[in-house]
């Protein structure tokens, strides 16, 4: 019986890219898979996408120059201007973003908590 789902495919695809990273750590939490630098949630598994959290400039520049980013919104929550989502229709695709992983990742860690 395989019990691979487009989904679990999705995330162990994103799993390999994330996790290779230096300090990166994945769990759930309010039930969706979260990646975690220095104890802070920089990216999230939501629908058919990736939630990224970026400097606001960043978020606003990729809404308007690419077209499979889009405001993170996981479960119809309110987005917030350093949030944006990533859709790819195949999640090998990720790859591609992967220098805007690092972004995320090196401005969560300078980010203060709140």
């Amino acid at each position: 019986m395989n019990t691979d789902t487009p989904e679990s495919i999705r995330k162990a695809l994103i799993d390999a890219l994330l996790l290779k990273l230096p300090g990166v750590s994945a769990r759930k939490i309010s039930g969706l898979d979260a990646y975690f630098v220095s104890d802070k949630m920089f990216a999230c598994i939501s629908g058919g996408g990736v939630g990224l959290r970026l400097p606001a400039a960043t978020a606003t520049e990729l809404q308007f120059s690419r077209g499979d980013v889009v405001p993170f919104q996981p479960g119809g929550m309110a987005s917030t201007r350093e949030w944006i989502q990533i859709d790819r229709a195949e999640a090998t695709e990720y790859e591609k973003d992967l220098e805007l992983f690092q972004t995320s990742i090196e401005f969560v860690k300078g980010a203060r908590t709140r």
